[in-house]
């Protein structure tokens, strides 16, 4: 295999305070033909993270300024980027704090390399978000959609969404009445082909749901098909399919 590009390579910035533990995974990523960008705070983090724009984020839980979770929430704030938390915290409620909160995948110190880099390479294989073809406004007598602008509305009231949660949302409403795959939903709103994690995809719903219940009064008719998927449950047919968004 021929090496990289410059064009072609991704860079992956490292979030750790364990300067050893850094230097380690930089050199696993880098013989895995990866640019590594490093940062031992969560400060340093987010500065890098605004000035240099790498592709996805490898990050700690643990950090001597700001901790982990408030650096993925302000992650989420602002990005839609792939973060895989990497943390010597084992506890199953540490891992689904993390998903809940927006990460995309969570791994245990200590840990191979190998396994390390295929979990960043597959959050890398997504495909490019701008690529993605004009879509229509949906509505029916409940939500509104214009993927153009970006607006949502619930019973007449704007409801602020992360991209992710927006394409989750327009997934389910223009399929309404089929039920969807996790798969499915991960191809649909992340441009994930690979589905790994599909737990993302039901606390990605949970937090899109209180989202929903807080700014617009009102709860969205999404519900669980037991080993099956999500389905959206639309109040009425829908009314129109708009033209495309210009």
């Amino acid at each position: 295999m021929s090496p990289a590009t410059p064009s072609e390579r991704r860079t992956v910035l490292l979030v750790d305070d364990d300067h050893n533990l850094r230097l380690a995974n930089r050199r696993v990523l880098e013989r895995a033909r990866l640019d590594v960008l490093e940062a031992a705070t969560g400060r340093d983090a987010l500065r890098v993270l605004h000035e240099r724009r790498p592709s996805c984020v490898v990050l700690d839980i643990g950090l001597p300024d700001i901790d982990g979770w408030t650096v993925l929430e302000r992650i989420r704030d602002v990005s839609e980027i792939p973060v895989l938390i990497l943390s010597g915290r084992a506890l199953e409620e540490d891992k689904i704090r993390g998903l809940q909160q927006g990460a995309d995948d969570y791994l245990c110190k200590p840990h191979s390399g190998g396994e390390f880099v295929a979990r960043v390479h597959a959050l890398l294989r997504r495909a490019p978000r701008d690529s993605e073809p004009p879509r229509s406004i949906y509505t029916d007598s409940l939500l509104m959609m214009d993927p153009s602008a970006h607006k949502v509305t619930v019973a007449e009231r704007e409801v602020s969404l992360t991209p992710i949660e927006f394409r989750l949302l327009y997934a389910l409403a223009t399929h309404a009445g089929q039920v969807l795959s996790p798969a499915q939903l991960l191809e649909l709103a992340w441009h994930d082909p690979t589905a790994i994690g599909p737990d993302r995809v039901k606390f990605a719903l949970l937090r899109l749901r209180r989202k929903i219940d807080a700014d617009a009064n009102c709860t969205i008719p999404i519900d669980a098909v037991r080993s099956l998927g999500y389905r959206y449950t639309s109040p009425h047919l829908p009314e129109h399919l708009a033209g495309a968004a210009t």
